[in-house]
């Protein structure tokens, strides 16, 4: 999302991580938007990047010491706090999360972020093992009930060289997240979405099924966003490993069938319905209700499979008027040639195309690369996070209804 921040003021803390680095990108970002950014850095902080270093990219001095004697007098703490229309901190510790869960301030930025009444944005930033840990899950529990908004952390492969969760998320993605509560959109307010997400299982017996890939993160990324934008949200989600957004009606299925009958019970009375889901395209003619046993003659065991009820094609005949109906192609040949035939067959007002053979899209990452595809033309979405992608469907959704 871009919007133009000028008059709009961020305080930026800075606590002592790898990623502080990331953090002049951030104040970049916000910059080149128009915000007035003041910088907190915290003792640690400073080991990895100089204070000079943001001086200079936000046109602003650094603090970093809470008894230092500022050039006009005013009591330091209380006039950021005051400053602030947004306040994020960028690598967020889990020192700096354990300070704010439980009020203590014994640093300008814990006793900063103490006084604000402004809205509070955090990128966590840790060893998976630290943001794994009970205590830290708990105090970003708290956060949240208290208000306090938070990006990421991402996966992938961390500085201690672990790999898992706990790396900060991409500056373009702290800057849009601060950009969102500086001037939401409210564009879907009094809509209701309904949004599928995830794989399904189709069960052999109780312990073994067949599945796909998907992890939900695309749908969910979409459902939060609506919520955002002010739409009354279901989500319909099979099979996931990302975690569930908040705000949303939630409908957990399994097979392919159950989702169909989820989806075409709720769909009527939708106003937008995007089919980000997975469903399994078959099914086994013959389950068993208990585990099916290992022959032991040397014979190939056969299964024979069914076609699964298409979800996307029913919801298309039954379509109403007014209704905008999404759904997506996910191909590793022939994108937008099997896209196209997907839209017309199924009635869909808009497909989001991705080649899931590429790197950065597809199934189980937080990036895609996609085609928004309608009656009208196509247009590329190049290598982006999820979140952005769902801003630019619901940016043509709406354009699509003529909002």
């Amino acid at each position: 999302m871009r919007c133009d921040l000028t008059g709009k003021s961020v305080v930026l803390g800075v606590t002592g991580g790898i990623a502080a680095y990331k953090a002049c990108e951030v104040v970049s970002r916000l910059r080149k938007m128009g915000a007035d950014v003041y910088v907190i850095m915290t003792k640690n902080a400073t080991e990895f990047v100089t204070p000079l270093t943001f001086e200079t990219l936000s046109n602003h001095p650094v603090v970093t010491d809470t008894f230092a004697r500022p050039e006009t007098w005013e009591v330091e703490h209380i006039a950021l706090a005051k400053r602030a229309d947004v306040f994020a901190i960028a690598p967020a510790t889990a020192n700096i999360l354990a300070k704010m869960a439980h009020g203590i301030a014994d640093d300008m930025l814990s006793t900063t972020v103490l006084a604000t009444k402004a809205p509070v944005l955090v990128a966590p930033a840790m060893n998976t093992g630290m943001w794994t840990a009970e205590i830290t899950q708990e105090n970003c529990a708290t956060l949240r009930k208290r208000g306090v908004h938070f990006v990421g952390p991402d996966a992938g492969f961390l500085a201690c060289g672990d790999t898992g969760s706990g790396r900060m998320s991409e500056p373009s993605a702290i800057a849009e997240a601060i950009a969102e509560l500086l001037c939401p959109v409210w564009d879907m307010a009094g809509m209701k979405v309904l949004v599928t997400a995830g794989a399904t299982r189709e069960r052999l017996d109780p312990v073994r099924y067949m599945t796909n890939d998907s992890s939900g993160k695309m749908g969910f990324a979409v459902a939060e966003e609506a919520v955002k934008r002010g739409a009354s949200v279901t989500i319909v989600a099979g099979s996931v490993t990302a975690a569930i957004p908040s705000g949303c009606e939630v409908v957990r299925v399994e097979s392919t069938q159950d989702l169909y009958d989820a989806v075409t019970a709720r769909a009527p009375e939708m106003d937008v319905v995007i089919q980000a889901a997975a469903p399994a395209d078959y099914r086994f003619a013959t389950t068993y209700t208990e585990k099916h046993k290992k022959a032991h003659d040397g014979q190939p065991f056969v299964i024979e499979l069914v076609e699964n009820p298409d979800i996307a094609a029913a919801v298309g005949a039954a379509k109403k008027p007014g209704q905008t109906l999404v759904g997506f192609a996910a191909e590793t040949e022939n994108l937008h040639e099997n896209a196209k035939k997907k839209l017309a067959k199924k009635n869909l007002d808009l497909i989001v195309a991705n080649d899931v053979s590429q790197p950065g899209a597809g199934f189980n990452v937080d990036t895609n690369i996609a085609t928004l595809i309608t009656a009208d033309g196509m247009t590329e979405c190049p290598l982006r996070t999820k979140k952005e992608l769902a801003g630019d469907i619901l940016d043509r959704v709406m354009k699509l209804r003529g909002c």
